[in-house]
């Protein structure tokens, strides 16, 4: 898992960060017995989920301000296969960025700490009706100064 200090921007900001945990349930598994590649993508939305809710950045938090945060970018490196009923942790990580997008990476974890799969994902701020934002939201600034001075918890 990469250590919250190893993804410093250069203003020195500390990311934010959220983890949940998720069992490997049979419908998600493939005829190998492993999770089924197509499923990361919903483990990771659960990460993004998760720490949207802890800071009061969430997508109805957003929808609700008339905004939406489509994803632009989406990788994911398998490093380990995640096997049917075992427990993982999943640690998401929201990076500082000046630019008007959010920025996340995730560790997918086993009960003794080696990383499983790794992902990231870039999402954009839209209106409802579909204008792409070149600015973050007006929220989204409110957030940001308060994650800037440290008034996060």
């Amino acid at each position: 898992m990469p250590r919250s200090g190893t993804l410093l921007n250069a203003y020195g900001i500390e990311p934010l960060s959220a983890v949940c945990a998720r069992t490997v349930r049979f419908e998600e598994i493939d005829p190998m017995g492993i999770m089924w590649h197509g499923r990361y993508a919903s483990w990771l939305e659960d990460g993004r989920e998760t720490l949207g809710n802890r800071y009061g950045i969430s997508y109805r938090d957003f929808y609700q301000h008339g905004f939406v945060t489509p994803i632009k970018k989406f990788s994911l490196d398998y490093v380990h296969p995640l096997i049917h009923d075992q427990t993982y942790e999943i640690h998401t990580f929201l990076l500082w960025s000046d630019s008007a997008r959010m920025d996340f990476q995730y560790s997918i974890m086993d009960k003794e700490g080696t990383i499983m799969t790794q992902g990231k994902t870039t999402q954009l701020f839209m209106t409802t009706n579909g204008k792409l934002l070149l600015d973050f939201p007006t929220f989204y600034q409110d957030f940001m100064a308060r994650w800037k001075n440290g008034d996060l918890a």
